[in-house]
């Protein structure tokens, strides 16, 4: 069985496979942007990977007319040749809103002829908000806050704010025009829906404005919503054809499955479609080890939280705290979930190594498992058994990788 160093040597193999900087030189190679006589070209790099994605583009292309990189607080570093502004993440605060402003001010800029070379990565929907008149930072907030706290899956909360955003949904590509856009496209949504990754400023809504206030009402937070959100979800949408863009996916949750899985003799993907509740995954988990699977059981997805309690804490650390308390007390058996981006949740850990004796070593600590879970508070919990995954941030971001060791499946 793996130890836990190797456990996360196995992990990093997964991040180190979606290298954003990697991704864009390869596909810039493959395909240049070409630009014809007298044409500028703009690039502009947003997401949790967007500056190492610049660097990459910069370091092949013609000297752009503009330069914007928009990513995290832990990403953001000086870039020579860009502007790096930082934002909020997961939930849009007012750096992000004058960087919403900022890439609006270059893209009015734009002419016929001239070439957008736009950059997505994970974590762009919090990250440039430009919320539609009459909704203000505040609210989008608030919004963020409701569909992060419900258990709604990344499609479904993308969906939604696209409705809320001018530059969601393809609105990039109308405030570029008449310019042409090329995307490269890091994915952090299991299944690769385009429309999902960054709420989509370079491809078509995921919904329509009529399934968006369904789906609202079906998840019980129409209600719920700032009166201006309801507003904005009530008026009738833009339905002039969206300009085109040329998409291109450079890197995926799979892609890095499969880098792990040639990297580890024994190993083999179980499911790369990890999704839903975290108990159901942390049940699906179980099952694998009991039904005896493979020595080394992959799984890469995104799986979602309810919040009940007050506690700190995210999705990978609930999951893998799940995880531990259904075979609490069993040995042969050590299990890890971890965010790629190197952050789970608001909180310094990826995610969390846990094993048979973990929930012992909490009650050691003096405090209560269940009591934790309950408030969603696996930080604390996690940290006490010093089970914690920290790896600091990585630079990218698809999604969630997890890996379950199996000393013996007979024993289960």
């Amino acid at each position: 069985m793996l130890n836990r160093a190797q456990m996360t040597k196995l992990f990093t193999t997964g991040v180190a496979a979606a290298n954003p900087h990697a991704a864009v030189h390869d596909a810039l190679c493959d395909a240049p942007v070409q630009l014809p006589d007298g044409g500028r070209l703009y690039v502009l790099a947003v997401g949790k990977a967007a500056r190492a994605m610049m660097q990459a583009a910069l370091a092949q292309l013609p000297v752009p007319h503009a330069a914007l990189v928009i990513t995290n607080y832990e990403n953001a570093t000086p870039l020579e040749g860009a502007r790096v502004m930082a934002a909020g993440h997961p939930v849009p605060d007012e750096n992000g809103l004058q960087a919403g402003l900022a890439v609006q001010k270059m893209l009015a800029r734009t002419r016929a002829g001239d070439r957008v070379l736009v950059l997505v990565s994970g974590g762009g929907s919090a990250l440039m908000p430009a919320p539609v008149p009459g909704l203000s930072l505040a609210d989008k907030a608030q919004v963020n806050d409701l569909l992060l706290g419900a258990g709604l899956d990344i499609v479904a909360m993308n969906a939604v704010r696209q409705h809320l955003s001018r530059m969601k949904g393809g609105g990039l590509l109308r405030m570029a025009a008449p310019a042409q856009v090329h995307a490269l496209i890091l994915s952090d949504v299991i299944g690769d829906d385009l429309r999902a990754i960054a709420s989509g400023p370079t491809v078509a809504p995921i919904a329509t404005r009529d399934e968006v206030r369904a789906l609202l009402a079906t998840s019980g937070l129409w209600d719920r919503l700032p009166l201006a959100a309801r507003a904005a979800l009530g008026r009738a949408p833009d339905t002039s054809p969206l300009p085109h863009a040329e998409n291109r996916l450079i890197g995926s949750n799979r892609m890095s499955l499969d880098a792990m899985a040639r990297g580890c003799d024994g190993a083999a993907i179980v499911s790369d479609a990890l999704t839903g509740d975290v108990g159901d995954a942390a049940a699906q988990i179980v099952a694998i080890l009991r039904d005896g699977g493979p020595q080394v059981a992959l799984f890469g997805g995104e799986t979602t939280v309810r919040l009940q309690g007050t506690g700190r804490g995210g999705r990978n650390q609930e999951l893998a705290l799940r995880v531990a308390s259904a075979l609490d007390g069993i040995a042969g058996w050590r299990f890890l979930s971890g965010g790629t981006d190197g952050r789970d949740g608001p909180t310094d850990a990826a995610g969390a190594v846990v094993d048979g004796a973990t929930l012992a070593r909490i009650r050691a600590a003096g405090a209560d498992p269940a009591a934790l879970l309950a408030n969603n508070d696996s930080y604390r919990a996690l940290d006490l058994a010093g089970d914690l995954l920290i790896t600091g941030a990585t630079g990218t971001n698809v999604a969630d990788l997890q890996i379950l060791c199996i000393d013996d499946a007979r024993a289960f």
